[in-house]
């Protein structure tokens, strides 16, 4: 049971996110389910830019560590959590991207109505309050954010994403942080376009068709539209 190949993507991916500057030497966690009762995940303590197959560490769905040679992430809770709440994904990537991670620390949120991509693979980020970072508390707000949405904001801390594979978890990070630039770039530009409500439903329409993710995100793009619709009428 070394599920060796699975580790191997975990490794590679933690290393990914460290070289595209999404995350420091020592922060971050990434985890994968492999089967219905056990995950892999990244451990603490060790530099994830130059992390190995074999110092992935294995770990019960009930929490039992089962590579008691290797130290779990902090985090492990909040991964398990998560899998609990959504058996439908597969992946959790957990970071602190700087951009992404500033709107954690401001009123401001990310504005993913500005570009297809960000509203086609993210839909509406999910934003949880604060709580100590390795804390049961923090496990359930993020589980329960989880349940409505795949891109997550913890509130002065960092970004969570789920997926159905690790690449997709991996992809749903990386273009939050580009949402978040295109944000505060929009910002500083002034006279901001975002995609208008019958864009937006042409856009959960494609994606609904296409068949590559799943009923969720179309609700969260539907849901974007409804908020946006919703600003439209309070500012006429």
């Amino acid at each position: 049971m070394d599920f060796l190949h699975e580790r191997e993507e975990v490794a590679y991916f933690m290393r990914r996110l460290y070289e595209k500057n999404l995350t420091t030497c020592s922060g971050g966690n990434i985890s994968y389910r492999l089967n219905t009762d056990t995950i892999c995940i990244t451990p603490s303590g060790l530099d994830k830019g130059r992390i190995k197959p074999e110092q992935i560490g294995l770990v019960s769905l009930t929490g039992k560590n089962l590579t008691p040679e290797l130290k779990p992430s902090i985090e492990t809770g909040m991964h398990i959590a998560v899998y609990r709440k959504r058996p439908d994904i597969k992946a959790v990537v957990h970071a602190h991207p700087v951009t992404a991670s500033s709107f954690t620390a401001s009123e401001k949120t990310i504005d993913t109505a500005l570009i297809a991509e960000s509203a086609a693979i993210i839909g509406k980020p999910v934003y949880t309050p604060y709580a100590l970072q390795g804390s049961k508390e923090l496990a359930e707000l993020v589980a329960d954010a989880a349940f409505r949405g795949n891109t997550i904001l913890m509130s002065n801390h960092g970004v969570l994403t789920v997926g159905e594979s690790l690449l997709k978890a991996f992809d749903r990070i990386e273009v939050l942080e580009a949402s978040a630039k295109i944000t505060l770039y929009t910002e500083l530009l002034g006279n901001k376009r975002e995609l208008s409500e019958s864009q937006l439903f042409e856009l959960a329409s494609a994606v609904s068709s296409a068949g590559d993710t799943e009923k969720r995100l179309v609700e969260i793009i539907a849901q974007a539209v409804l908020e946006k619709m919703g600003k439209m009428q309070v500012s006429d």
